[in-house]
């Protein structure tokens, strides 16, 4: 073998022994910055000091999953099938923003599930929609992170930097704010770049009563193989069932990314490569509760490519909605139709009424 050769070889067994340092200098970037929240934390109520819940008031709440402003009808996303990590622009992401903040305006709700929010995030162009929501609403609102990474390394060109969560928005006077972590369906190295899902627990005291209304901000796993979901559902569960036992209220809303029951038949699967949700059953409800969900139209839409509702191969799903004790009284439900126009998700709003025999017996 010539010197030639050899100096050739040399360089290359150099190149790939740096590659193989730098790719374990940087998993072990990642595990020691590893975004590791302890299973219950409580989180900071921000904003002004709003109205005390009263007994015998409707109250309207709105789930709205916002994509972090960057799923709109231009919009696809490679885990979908699409090509993109993000699309557009800061203009594309404010265009967005502005959108998703005039909805929720207009659905004049008291209370605001909201999850993809973020914080800084390279997908959405460093811009900061937590700030925007709460100085979007003259009440209390309270944000839990589930997805914080300094640096996402897939797919390429890579995601980036992410700092994003679930928000609550709410009139009424938040009490406190809880942030309860959910089971990871991720093994390392893989979960050290991954979202750590949670719940966000939400009390409100009910002027003339010791009872609360609790609120719970879910956004559920969507892209494993399905034992995620269940294990985060059946936790979902435990904490509904034991909410309600102290007597209080429970409304728990958000993404599911499970359809609903009956929803699947609406708006089924066009092509078995595209990404299916779990099915969520009447079975699985305890007496009394009830899901509550609108599948006159869809929530959701799947993006493999960017949304042109006249072709026809559009694939819908509805996985938004809401969950209610069985003290709680459904008025209405619907999907606000928007056309999928800022985010992949439409804003589904609830009224509902606090059962009056129910507070009474709290008085007596």
């Amino acid at each position: 073998m010539s010197e030639k050769i050899k100096a050739v070889l040399k360089i290359f067994a150099m190149l790939i022994a740096a590659v193989l340092i730098f790719a374990a200098a940087f998993i072990c970037w990642l595990t020691f910055t590893e975004y590791k929240p302890a299973p219950s934390e409580p989180i900071e109520i921000e904003g002004l000091d709003p109205q005390i819940l009263e007994k015998g008031k409707n109250i309207r709440l709105l789930s709205f999953n916002i994509g972090y402003c960057n799923l709109g009808e231009e919009s696809d996303f490679f885990m979908d099938g699409g090509e993109n990590i993000r699309n557009g622009d800061k203009e594309l992401v404010q265009k967005n923003l502005e959108g998703v903040l005039e909805i929720i305006d207009r659905a004049d709700a008291d209370i605001m599930l909201i999850q993809e929010a973020d914080v800084k995030s390279t997908r959405s162009f460093n811009m900061n929609q937590v700030v925007s929501l709460a100085q979007s609403t003259e009440g209390n609102s309270a944000f839990a992170p589930n997805y914080v990474c300094g640096f996402v390394p897939f797919p390429w060109p890579p995601i980036g930097k992410v700092e994003s969560g679930i928000m609550t928005l709410s009139l009424f006077a938040m009490e406190e704010a809880e942030r309860i972590s959910l089971p990871c369906p991720f093994s390392w190295p893989v979960s050290a770049a991954n979202l750590k899902r949670c719940l966000l627990i939400s009390r409100y005291n009910i002027e003339g009563t010791e009872k609360q209304l609790v609120t719970v901000n879910l956004h559920l796993e969507a892209y494993d193989d399905g034992e995620g979901k269940i294990a985060q559902t059946k936790m979902l569960w435990d904490i509904l069932e034991t909410e309600y036992e102290k007597g209080n209220y429970v409304v728990a809303g958000g993404d599911f990314n499970q359809t609903f029951p009956g929803a699947i038949d609406k708006f089924p699967l066009k092509d078995p490569d595209f990404w299916a949700p779990g099915v969520l059953s009447e079975d699985d409800l305890p007496r009394g509760w009830r899901y509550v969900y609108d599948d006159s139209l869809p929530t959701c839409r799947l993006l493999n490519k960017p949304y042109n509702p006249d072709d026809g191969s559009a694939q819908y799903y509805v996985i938004d909605g809401f969950i209610i004790s069985p003290n709680v009284e459904l008025l209405s439900a619907k999907t606000l139709d928007y056309g999928f126009r800022y985010s992949d998700h439409s804003p589904v709003l609830m009224e509902i009424s606090l059962k009056e025999n129910e507070l009474e017996k709290t008085e007596k």
